[in-house]
């Protein structure tokens, strides 16, 4: 008999910006990913204790690391002692759901460090199970391999991911891209997936969703732009843009896309560098941003001050995070509320 299935049970994932329990983190742990490891430590702390003036937040660390990460946290930061491999909670970490009535649970998927991109990672693919465990909350599990990083929703049904990550022979090479659709609609409850073509030359994530666009209200979007004809991405922001063009939700409504550029000035020679705006968490009250000391800072918090009113923008300088390929929204994952 096939177990059943979260969407069987009523369970779905509410959006970013429905309200949050709290926020999970994992500390920087391996050290081939980072220049300077003690930098990497300190933007995450600094990311850390952005999220903390609005929501509790706690962070998975190597017992090894325990010390130190206390020294940089402070005390009003709950870590949980963890095996882990890696720092990228958004994608070793669980996808949380809830029900109407009152109940959460995980959605654990199998992780694989990017298609095997780096090894070890077999601690870090029991850390949605360790997450759901100090939740307290019951835990669904799927075969199929996928990130969290990899799907943006919308809380109604929606779910954005993009063809060149899940379908990947790196990952899923027995899956067909309807399987996956049907297992990302079964244990996220959701009823529709929108497909973008993604980005192959990212190839530290193979183009996960949460670079390019991402749901910051329902039937809206915010996508990376087009840019200029000489950027290294044009055309692959154009085919993504062009996937969302004309695209309705799971409640039939029109999408809304709204553009923002990416920090292509931002100087550094890293080939991995995270130049995303999009790449932000929304948390209680507040959305965490990177701020790469370029003009576009501004614009995009002007974006984001528009289309999420009511919310504190902080800025946070994250340059020892980026050049490992994410952001922030990459190092954080929400567990909403009941």
């Amino acid at each position: 008999m096939q177990a059943p299935t979260p969407k069987s049970l009523g369970f779905h994932m509410p959006a970013e910006w429905e309200p949050h329990e709290r926020t999970w983190m994992m500390w920087p742990s391996r050290h081939e990913v980072w220049d300077d490891m003690g930098e990497t430590c300190r933007n995450y702390t600094a990311v850390a204790h952005a999220i903390r003036q609005f929501e509790p937040l706690t962070m998975l660390v190597r017992p090894e690391d325990r010390a130190a990460a206390r020294d940089l946290l402070g005390s009003d930061i709950t870590l949980l002692d963890h095996p882990i491999d890696d720092s990228w909670a958004r994608d070793a970490g669980p996808c949380f759901v809830v029900n109407g009535k009152g109940e959460r649970a995980a959605v654990s998927f199998e992780f694989n460090a990017w298609g095997e991109e780096y090894s070890p990672y077999d601690g870090d693919n029991a850390a949605s199970s360790a997450i759901a465990k100090a939740a307290g909350v019951r835990e669904f599990t799927s075969r199929l391999i996928a990130e969290g990083g990899g799907i943006s929703v919308d809380g109604e049904g929606t779910i954005l991911t993009t063809v060149s990550c899940f379908p990947n022979v790196n990952r899923n090479p027995d899956w067909s891209l309807e399987g996956i659709e049907a297992e990302l609609k079964d244990m996220l409850g959701g009823d529709k997936v929108i497909w973008l073509p993604g980005n192959h030359l990212e190839t530290e994530t193979d183009g996960h969703v949460d670079g390019t666009a991402v749901f910051v209200a329902p039937g809206v979007v915010l996508v990376e732009g087009e840019g200029p004809e000489t950027h290294e991405c044009y055309d692959i922001n154009v085919a993504n843009i062009a996937a969302l063009a004309g695209q309705t939700d799971a409640k039939g409504r029109d999408i809304t896309l709204v553009r923002v550029p990416d920090a292509a000035g931002h100087g550094s020679s890293h080939e991995k560098f995270c130049s995303s705006y999009v790449n932000a968490y929304i948390c209680n009250g507040a959305v965490v941003m990177p701020k790469y000391g370029l003009r576009e800072d501004d614009l995009v918090r002007e974006t984001f001050e528009e289309h999420l009113p009511g919310r504190t923008i902080v800025q946070v300088e994250i340059p020892s995070i980026a050049i490992g390929g994410g952001g922030i929204h990459c190092i954080t994952q929400q567990e909403p509320k009941s």
